[in-house]
């Protein structure tokens, strides 16, 4: 049962770091309604913060209506420089058991969540569409789903119930219930299906249309030159938002730990649309709450990892161990910046985010100006450096400052939002 008051807010990843997968890209709209009522649902209670007024939860499942499922999200270890760092997408992975979880080779975590369309049928927020994330029972998905769900859903109540103005690139925790089999339902406000990883891989596909000739008699190059002025625009404006988003975050005492293409959700895909993009993070399962009261505390047996690779680190009090996880979120968000920069830019199948990963880690040891050269000398990659380039190499510098391997020359988030690159006054 996830009862916010009964369980340890400061969960995350176990040595490694959970990547939110999509498995299906396919959405439909709203089917026949489905009642909870069978279910016996025993509601969530959120934990209330002392002298905060958590955000209201909706906790009765008469209260939603459920469509159709519209994909799953399954769970990927990944290893990053320098000790096991949080990233995006798949990649290679060392094995270890740490308590009750186990780490994989391969990556793929034991815990599997169905996605629902459905709506809010009672009370005043009557009609409002959501997304149900769904994680399966302890006897399906075992002690760390009934974990994720329980972090998850105290991360969101924790964030709702910030006496500062909520930032609108958070995703909205609407309510929730259990079900009598151990289900966890947690309710988002559906302000988007896309990710920002199926808009590079739109973006992608397009790109390797138009050099294969399919599109050749509209590429002119004045259409060239407006799509690729929307694109760069497009990328800036999400990069911003989850940049805002990731801030707000911080400012409020948590970490994501599990940031990502799949882990930005979009409320468009269409380019010309830009004006309108509104980003928001999702997946915060392994957040960590490092405020300093809950930094004293003993580590939970999944922010062990994280507090491990900061002690090796050289993070020992807790001002530096809250600084050293602030860190391995911009860190994180680096990765995304870099996939970004290359994916959308270029035609599909020419770079992945394990490719770049590697790249930009092993091959190039984190030295962006190395990577640049070597960028540079590969026609097919000349979008992505340009759009780098642009303001005298703005792009770059803030790419290399947020993953410099020491992580006391990281910048913070609220600095990646204000520099130049992410201004948009290059466009």
């Amino acid at each position: 049962m996830v009862v916010g008051g009964a369980v340890a807010d400061c969960l995350s990843k176990c040595g490694t770091s959970f990547v939110a997968r999509s498995s299906s890209s396919s959405f439909y709209g709203i089917g026949s309604s489905l009642s909870l009522n069978s279910n016996l649902p025993c509601p969530i209670r959120p934990r209330r913060a002392v002298g905060l007024c958590v955000a209201s939860l909706i906790t009765n499942s008469d209260s939603f209506e459920v469509g159709k499922l519209i994909g799953s999200y399954g769970f990927m270890n990944v290893t990053s420089y320098s000790g096991l760092q949080s990233g995006m997408g798949m990649d290679y992975a060392v094995s270890e058991d740490i308590g009750s979880f186990k780490v994989q080779d391969i990556g793929e975590g034991n815990v599997t969540i169905r996605l629902y369309e459905g709506r809010v049928a009672q009370g005043p927020l009557r009609g409002t569409r959501v997304i149900f994330k769904v994680y399966p029972g302890k006897q399906v998905g075992g002690s760390e789903a009934d974990m994720m769900a329980a972090n998850e859903l105290n991360a969101h109540a924790s964030l709702q119930s910030s006496p500062k103005d909520f930032c609108k690139h958070i995703q909205i925790l609407v309510g929730g219930f259990e079900t009598n089999t151990g289900e966890q339902w947690l309710a988002f406000r559906d302000n988007g299906k896309y990710s920002a990883a199926d808009y590079a891989k739109i973006t992608s596909e397009k790109m390797a249309k138009v050099i294969a000739g399919g599109e050749q008699r509209l590429w002119n190059p004045f259409e060239q030159d407006q799509t690729i002025k929307r694109r760069r625009y497009f990328v800036i404006r999400l990069l911003h938002g989850a940049m805002r988003g990731l801030s707000y975050m911080h400012d409020n005492d948590r970490l994501h730990q599990s940031l990502g293409p799949a882990s930005v959700v979009l409320n468009t895909v269409v380019e010309k649309d830009a004006a309108y993009l509104v980003p928001q993070l999702r997946d915060l399962a392994f957040s960590v709450d490092i405020s300093y009261s809950k930094l004293e505390d003993r580590p939970n047996i999944l922010s062990e990892g994280l507090w491990r690779r900061a002690s090796v680190s050289g993070a020992s009090s807790p001002l530096e161990r809250r600084a050293f996880g602030i860190a391995d979120d911009i860190f994180e968000a680096g990765l995304l910046f870099a996939y970004l920069a290359f994916i959308p830019f270029c035609q599909a199948g020419v770079m992945d985010s394990l490719s770049l990963r590697r790249l930009l880690e092993n091959t190039f040891q984190l030295d962006l100006q190395a990577a640049r050269e070597y960028c540079s000398a590969d026609d097919r990659l000349l979008e992505a450096v340009k759009f780098l380039d642009l303001g005298d190499g703005a792009g770059w510098e803030l790419l290399q400052a947020m993953l410099n391997r020491d992580y006391r020359g990281r910048p913070i988030a609220e600095a990646v939002v204000n520099h130049r690159f992410l201004s948009g006054t290059f466009l």
